[in-house]
């Protein structure tokens, strides 16, 4: 089974980033835009994962989870990747309290368990659309300079199964709690 771990945003945010794009969905005939049902801020993806792995895999994200605090987040402009010229995904980048470690521990959860990860720099997203070919989204990027959403907290982590296809689907197969935020 094909899986990955990820944050999920608030929907009352989610709603903020759907009212600032929607206005420019469709205007790039080359960008497919997914349905909101699968909008989320991954933190590790896993790829194929055995079923035998998977008690263990869970274990260890439930560890991973306990030790980190729960982050204060924003959704702070768009971008592309692998630039803004020549983009394949265009998305909504974050802000706020470092993800890093607490990425590195899910991370890590997953390579004791047996699951492979991608091993990218994190760079903290959510993808709102892709295009099959290299498409320049300057004048899309450039349109939406100077948003900034809501703040939010994420906190839980969950991990999902992913079913590949025309329609891609997203299974949430468990979730848990982050530390308390701290105080201050």
């Amino acid at each position: 089974m094909r899986l990955f771990a990820a944050v999920l945003p608030p929907d009352e945010v989610l709603d903020e980033l759907e009212r600032a794009i929607a206005p420019h969905v469709g205007q790039v005939p080359e960008l497919r835009w997914p349905d909101r049902a699968t909008w989320h801020v991954t933190l590790a993806f896993f790829g194929e994962v055995p079923e035998r792995a998977l008690p263990d895999l869970r274990a260890r994200l439930a560890r991973a989870a306990g030790r980190h605090p729960v982050p204060a987040l924003a959704f702070t402009g768009f971008g592309a990747f692998s630039s803004v010229r020549r983009a394949r995904v265009f998305w909504a980048g974050l802000s706020g309290d470092s993800m890093v470690r607490l990425v590195d521990s899910v991370r890590a959860a997953g390579r004791r368990a047996g699951a492979a990860n991608d091993e990218k720099r994190f760079h903290p997203h959510l993808t709102l659309a892709r295009a099959k070919a290299e498409t320049d989204l300057r004048p899309l990027v450039d349109s939406l300079a100077g948003f900034t959403g809501s703040t939010w907290r994420a906190e839980t982590i969950r991990l999902f199964m992913s079913e590949p296809g025309p329609r891609v689907r997203y299974e949430s197969l468990d979730e848990w709690a982050l530390a308390p935020a701290s105080p201050g």
